[in-house]
């Protein structure tokens, strides 16, 4: 079986390209999807003394993904500074004012700005599009990975959110398992219950420089822990990284995944889509 590092000389046949939109065509379905956000953040606005009241006013809306989009717009028009993830932590609204406040633009200005934008903003809707579909090209590779893998082994089990949906935690898989909360997408079991494989399944789109190394690092020491782990329980478990998408083609990343597998060449796999026919077999899950 050729190794991961041997498809390097033909890597761009062997990755699977997501889909993508055109601009400015996407522009009306945007002003469509977006303009109610940018109406309620406008009437919030107003109604607003202070840019910090305007946050609590946001965090009080009901309806999570206009909260969210909310948030979005917040961040352009008042403060860029604290990301989506801590906005979106209601108990944390009181230490992002305390952070973050003295750093916000004032109400009457963030006001005037928006004013001076029509409604809807082409601009403003344009950009939120692109939050739209973040985490659908991974989920796209997820569920054509589990529909491949139960086509050609209706004999074994793969577990795990298809789409989105929470990561299983080892302490799920492995009742002592000494990082009980390690996420992974995947697991493959035999009819038996037997554990065969470990798995995690990202789409790189366009990775490069430290975000490289942050994935790849992380990659082998999650690898590295589960093998210790399985080894110490004489477990026949393999760990394997589904990648796919133009990201591999970027910088060393071909190299660094190739260099996951010299972990242990017996035990773990990288593999994009269109390898799957080749190198994932019933022979080597259960060997």
């Amino acid at each position: 079986m050729k190794t991961f590092a041997e498809y390097k000389s033909d890597a761009p046949n062997w990755i699977t390209m997501a889909g993508g939109e055109f601009y400015p065509d996407i522009l009306t379905d945007a002003c469509e999807l977006y303009k109610p956000v940018l109406v309620l953040f406008g009437q919030l606005l107003k109604s607003s003394e202070s840019s910090e009241r305007l946050l609590k006013q946001i965090t009080d809306v009901k309806q999570q993904w206009m909260r969210v989009q909310l948030y979005r717009v917040f961040r352009k028009y008042v403060s860029p500074q604290p990301p989506v993830e801590m906005l979106k932590k209601k108990s944390m609204i009181p230490m992002v004012c305390k952070q973050y406040g003295k750093n916000f633009r004032s109400v009457d200005k963030a006001q005037a700005a928006f004013s001076s934008r029509p409604l809807p903003d082409e601009a403003l809707c344009a950009v939120l599009w692109e939050y739209k579909d973040r985490g659908q090209k991974g989920y796209d590779l997820t569920e054509r990975f589990f529909d491949m893998f139960r086509a050609t082994f209706p004999d074994f089990n793969i577990e795990g959110p298809v789409r989105a949906g929470a990561d299983i935690q080892l302490q799920h898989v492995f009742s002592d398992y000494p990082n009980p909360t390690r996420p992974v997408d995947f697991v493959i079991k035999d009819r038996m219950g037997n554990v065969l494989a470990i798995g995690l399944a990202r789409y790189d789109g366009d990775r490069g420089g430290a975000q490289e190394d942050d994935r790849t690092g992380g990659y082998s020491n999650c690898a590295k822990e589960i093998l210790q782990y399985t080894n110490e329980h004489n477990l026949p478990t393999k760990v394997i990284f589904v990648n796919d998408g133009p990201g591999l083609l970027l910088g060393s990343m071909w190299n660094d995944y190739s260099n996951l597998e010299r972990i242990n060449p017996d035990k773990v796999m990288v593999l994009t889509l269109r390898m799957f026919n080749e190198r994932l077999t019933a022979n080597w899950l259960t060997k």
